[in-house]
């Protein structure tokens, strides 16, 4: 007995849809997307050497800029007072004391906006706070003049 021999027919993938899907995603994602730069202070730090302290999620963050305005968790302050000062450092930590605080200060900004935010803080009765620098290039000493 003979049997016939049934005809493989090739097994092919028709790319086209696929690649067909591929473009209308990446155009629905590139027409969708907003490139919007956020606002953001340049703030060049003072140098200090020490430990690298490990970023703290549930933290407060006051950035002063050279000029001496305040940002707290990256919202902007109307004006330069104590009470603004903390008015939004109360209304981020809802009276809750123990959260760290860490004051970002531009190399250039004025001691005094330094020493507000400090005392600011201070007087609310925050104790767990830092200052931000960064570390002094290689071969540089610090105090050199």
């Amino acid at each position: 007995m003979k049997f016939r021999r049934q005809r493989l027919d090739d097994v092919t993938v028709n790319l086209t849809p696929l690649i067909d899907v591929v473009f209308l995603l990446l155009i629905f994602f590139m027409v969708s997307t907003t490139f919007t730069r956020e606002t953001q202070l340049s703030v060049d730090l003072p140098e200090a050497q020490g430990q690298v302290k490990e970023n703290l999620s549930e933290q407060i963050e006051i950035l002063i800029d050279e000029s001496g305005g305040y940002r707290v968790n990256g919202q902007g302050l109307v004006d330069n007072r104590m009470r603004t000062l903390q008015a939004a450092i109360y209304k981020i930590s809802a009276g809750d004391t123990t959260m760290p605080l860490v004051i970002t200060a531009d190399a250039q900004a004025a001691h005094q906006d330094v020493v507000r935010a400090m005392d600011a803080a201070g007087q609310m009765g925050f104790v767990h706070l830092s200052i931000t620098t960064r570390q002094p290039a290689e071969g540089q000493r610090i105090g050199q003049g």
